[in-house]
């Protein structure tokens, strides 16, 4: 997640209105405490307590053992409208962060002019 992280100024458009959430099933604890330690400028959300449901419910499938096969990433628009779902987002593969930046880029494109 840190490349994930790393990327926010030129994927995120230096989070101009634009709100992104990853849900895994970690704890709310391990969660939290990861999001402070490592300064992600990003929303997650915990599916453990659902058993993979709200997860699912965005497209996200399971591995055997009901835990998230991989992070489901929601971006929200300006108009706090869900603009895209990536749900099997491979923060290590590059292409996963073009198609990021495309959702993104749909509902912030850049400002006219400096």
């Amino acid at each position: 997640m840190k490349a994930y992280r790393d990327q926010y100024a030129s994927v995120f458009n230096e989070g101009r209105n634009v709100v992104l959430v990853g849900i895994s099933n970690d704890s709310p604890e391990e969660l939290g405490s990861w999001l402070k330690d490592e300064d992600f400028p990003f929303l997650f959300a915990s599916d453990v307590d659902n058993d993979g449901a709200t997860y699912a419910s965005y497209g996200g499938g399971l591995r055997d053992n009901n835990m998230v096969d991989s992070r489901a990433v929601i971006v929200i628009g300006p108009d706090g409208r869900i603009a895209g779902v990536i749900p099997r987002f491979n923060q290590v593969d590059p292409t996963a962060y073009e198609e990021l930046a495309a959702i993104i880029d749909d509902v912030t494109p850049e400002p006219d002019g400096p």
